[in-house]
C-alpha cells in the first residue's frame, strides 16, 4: 500500500483523525503490558508495587513513617535474609528439591564459629570463615548423600538432619546463648549489626551473582535441565549426582552465612534465632513460590525470589508500621502464596497458547 492510501482517509474526510500520537501512546503501552506478562516476575513485581503504595501513603496514626530511615532499615533486616536464603532454595526446588534443614544451620553455624574462634583458638575471619563453609558444605553434602545416593526423599532428608542439627546445637550451647566472640565484634558493622543497610547490600550483590549462575551458566543450565527432565538431561550427559550436590551445597553454604548475619545483627548466638529455626525456611521457601518457583522443579528465578522475599518483608514490616495486630499476618501470607501461585499458573497457560506474546 502507498503512503498516499495510507493517509487517504484523513485526506478524503473520514472519521476524525486521532489524537496526534495517540496511537503511538496505546501501543507502547501495550506492548509495554505484554512484555510485563511474559516476564515470570511481572506479578510478584505489580504486587510489590501495590503495598509500598499502600504501605507507603496509609497508616493509622495519620503520619508517613513507611519511608522513615528507622522503618527502611527495620524492612531491609526483615527482607535481606528470606532473599538470601530463598536463593539457595530455588536451585534446589528448580532441580526438583528441597531443604528443610537449612533453618538449622542457620541456628547451628554461629555457634561453630564461636567454638573455632573462642574455644579453639582459630583466628577470628577465618574461623567465621570456616564455619560457614564447614557447616554449610558438610550438611549440604550429606544431605546430597542421602538424598541423591541413598535415594531418600529430599523432604524426609533434610527434615532428618535438621532435628540432628538441632540437637547439636542444643547440646553445644546447654540451651543457652552466647557471645559473639569479642575478636569479631569490630567486623559485625559489615553485616548488620549497627543498624544499617549492610544486610540489603549484602542480598543484592548475591542476587546479581546467583541470578548470572541461573541464566548465563553452564551450571544454571544444567539444574533447570534436572529439573525438567532428569532422564533426558541425564541422556544429554548432564551429571544429575553432581548438580544436586552441588545445589545442596550451596543452599547450605547460605543458610551458613545467613546464621552468621543474624549473630552479628542480635549481637547474641541465641539456640532459638528465627522462630527455632523453622520461620526461615519457610519464609525462603514461600518467597521462592510467590515469586514463581515451581515445586515440582524446571523453572524458577532469583529475581522473583528477591520481589517474592519483599512481599513477605513489606507485609511483615508494614502491618507493624500502620498498627495492626500481628495475629492475622500468617493468613495475609497464606493467601498471598495462593494468588501468586493462581496468577503464575494462569499466565503460564496464557504463554503456552501463545496469547502472551
Amino acid at each position: 500500500m502507498s503512503e498516499t492510501a495510507q493517509r487517504a482517509p484523513g485526506v478524503a474526510g473520514g472519521g476524525p483523525a486521532a489524537a496526534p500520537g495517540a496511537d503511538g501512546a496505546l501501543g507502547r503501552l501495550r506492548q509495554a503490558g505484554l512484555f510485563l506478562m511474559r516476564q515470570r516476575e511481572a506479578t510478584v513485581f505489580v504486587v510489590v508495587v501495590l503495598l509500598v503504595v499502600y504501605f507507603g501513603l496509609i497508616d493509622s496514626t495519620g503520619r508517613n513513617v513507611f519511608f522513615t530511615h528507622a522503618a527502611l532499615v527495620n524492612l531491609s533486616v526483615v527482607a535481606a535474609p528470606i532473599m538470601t536464603i530463598a536463593y539457595g532454595e530455588v536451585l534446589l526446588l528448580i532441580c526438583g528439591e528441597i531443604d528443610l534443614s537449612v533453618g538449622f544451620i542457620y541456628v547451628f553455624a554461629p555457634f561453630v564459629m564461636h567454638f573455632f574462634v573462642d574455644y579453639y583458638g582459630v583466628p577470628s575471619v577465618l574461623g567465621m570463615i570456616l564455619a560457614i563453609l564447614v557447616v554449610g558444605v558438610g550438611v549440604g553434602w550429606i544431605n546430597g548423600f542421602l538424598t541423591v545416593t541413598l535415594r531418600l526423599p529430599s523432604f524426609i532428608t533434610t527434615l532428618g538432619t535438621g532435628f540432628v542439627l538441632s540437637g547439636l546445637t542444643l547440646s553445644m550451647a546447654h540451651g543457652e546463648q552466647a557471645p559473639i566472640p569479642p575478636a569479631l565484634v569490630g567486623i559485625g558493622r559489615f553485616f548488620g549489626s549497627s543498624g544499617n543497610y549492610s544486610q540489603i547490600i549484602w542480598a543484592v550483590g548475591l542476587l546479581v551473582v546467583f541470578h548470572i549462575l541461573l541464566r548465563n551458566t553452564r551450571w544454571g543450565l544444567h539444574t533447570i535441565a534436572v529439573g525438567g527432565n532428569m532422564l533426558g538431561a541425564r541422556e544429554a550427559g548432564v551429571n544429575v549426582s553432581r548438580v544436586k550436590y552441588g545445589n545442596f551445597m550451596i543452599t547450605g553454604v547460605v543458610g551458613a552465612f545467613t546464621g552468621v548475619q543474624i549473630a552479628f545483627q542480635s549481637n547474641v548466638i541465641d539456640t532459638f534465632a528465627g522462630g527455632a529455626a523453622y520461620q526461615p525456611m519457610f519464609y525462603a521457601v514461600a518467597a521462592s513460590v510467590i515469586g514463581g518457583t515451581a515445586m515440582l522443579g524446571g523453572s524458577g528465578t532469583m529475581i522473583g525470589a528477591f520481589l517474592g522475599s519483599a512481599v513477605l518483608a513489606i507485609l511483615t514490616n508494614g502491618f507493624e508500621v500502620i498498627g495492626i495486630s500481628a495475629y492475622p499476618l500468617q493468613i495475609y501470607f497464606g493467601a498471598a502464596i495462593l494468588i501468586a501461585m493462581i496468577a503464575n499458573v494462569q499466565l503460564a497457560r496464557l504463554r503456552g497458547e501463545g496469547r502472551v506474546r
